[in-house]
């Protein structure tokens, strides 16, 4: 089962928190709920809630934030999980996306791209 959370901040960032494991059951949910929120300015993937992530829900990520991508916007992922972190960097995830242990820190990644950008 997988429960997905949405925020938005007052700082103008979209917070998507799926909570629950992310697999070839429960990825058709999680790649709608990031097409919705694909048009966010800047999106933070929050996966300290999610404790095992298959090859499907390697995917579905990568196909959000490219989608947010082509639509302009900017995408960092917090995850505090160890195994998850070691997978995000054995496929080389964390060379297409920000990837830091907390919200605040992929925050403030945002905030960097957008001042660079300006």
């Amino acid at each position: 089962m997988l429960t997905i959370h949405q925020d938005e901040t007052p700082e103008g960032y979209t917070i998507c928190r799926p909570v629950g494991e992310l697999d070839a059951f429960t990825v058709s949910q999680f790649r709608q709920a990031l097409a919705e929120m694909a048009s966010s300015k800047r999106l933070l993937i929050d996966m300290s809630g999610i404790p095992f992530v298959d090859s499907a829900g390697l995917g579905a990520l990568i196909g959000g934030i490219r989608r947010t991508r082509e639509l302009g916007g900017d995408v960092a992922v917090a995850c505090n999980r160890p195994t998850l972190i070691r997978l995000l960097r054995t496929t080389g995830f964390d060379r297409i996306v920000t990837v830091v242990e907390t919200v605040e820190e992929a925050a403030a990644a945002l905030d960097k791209d957008v001042a660079v950008e300006e």
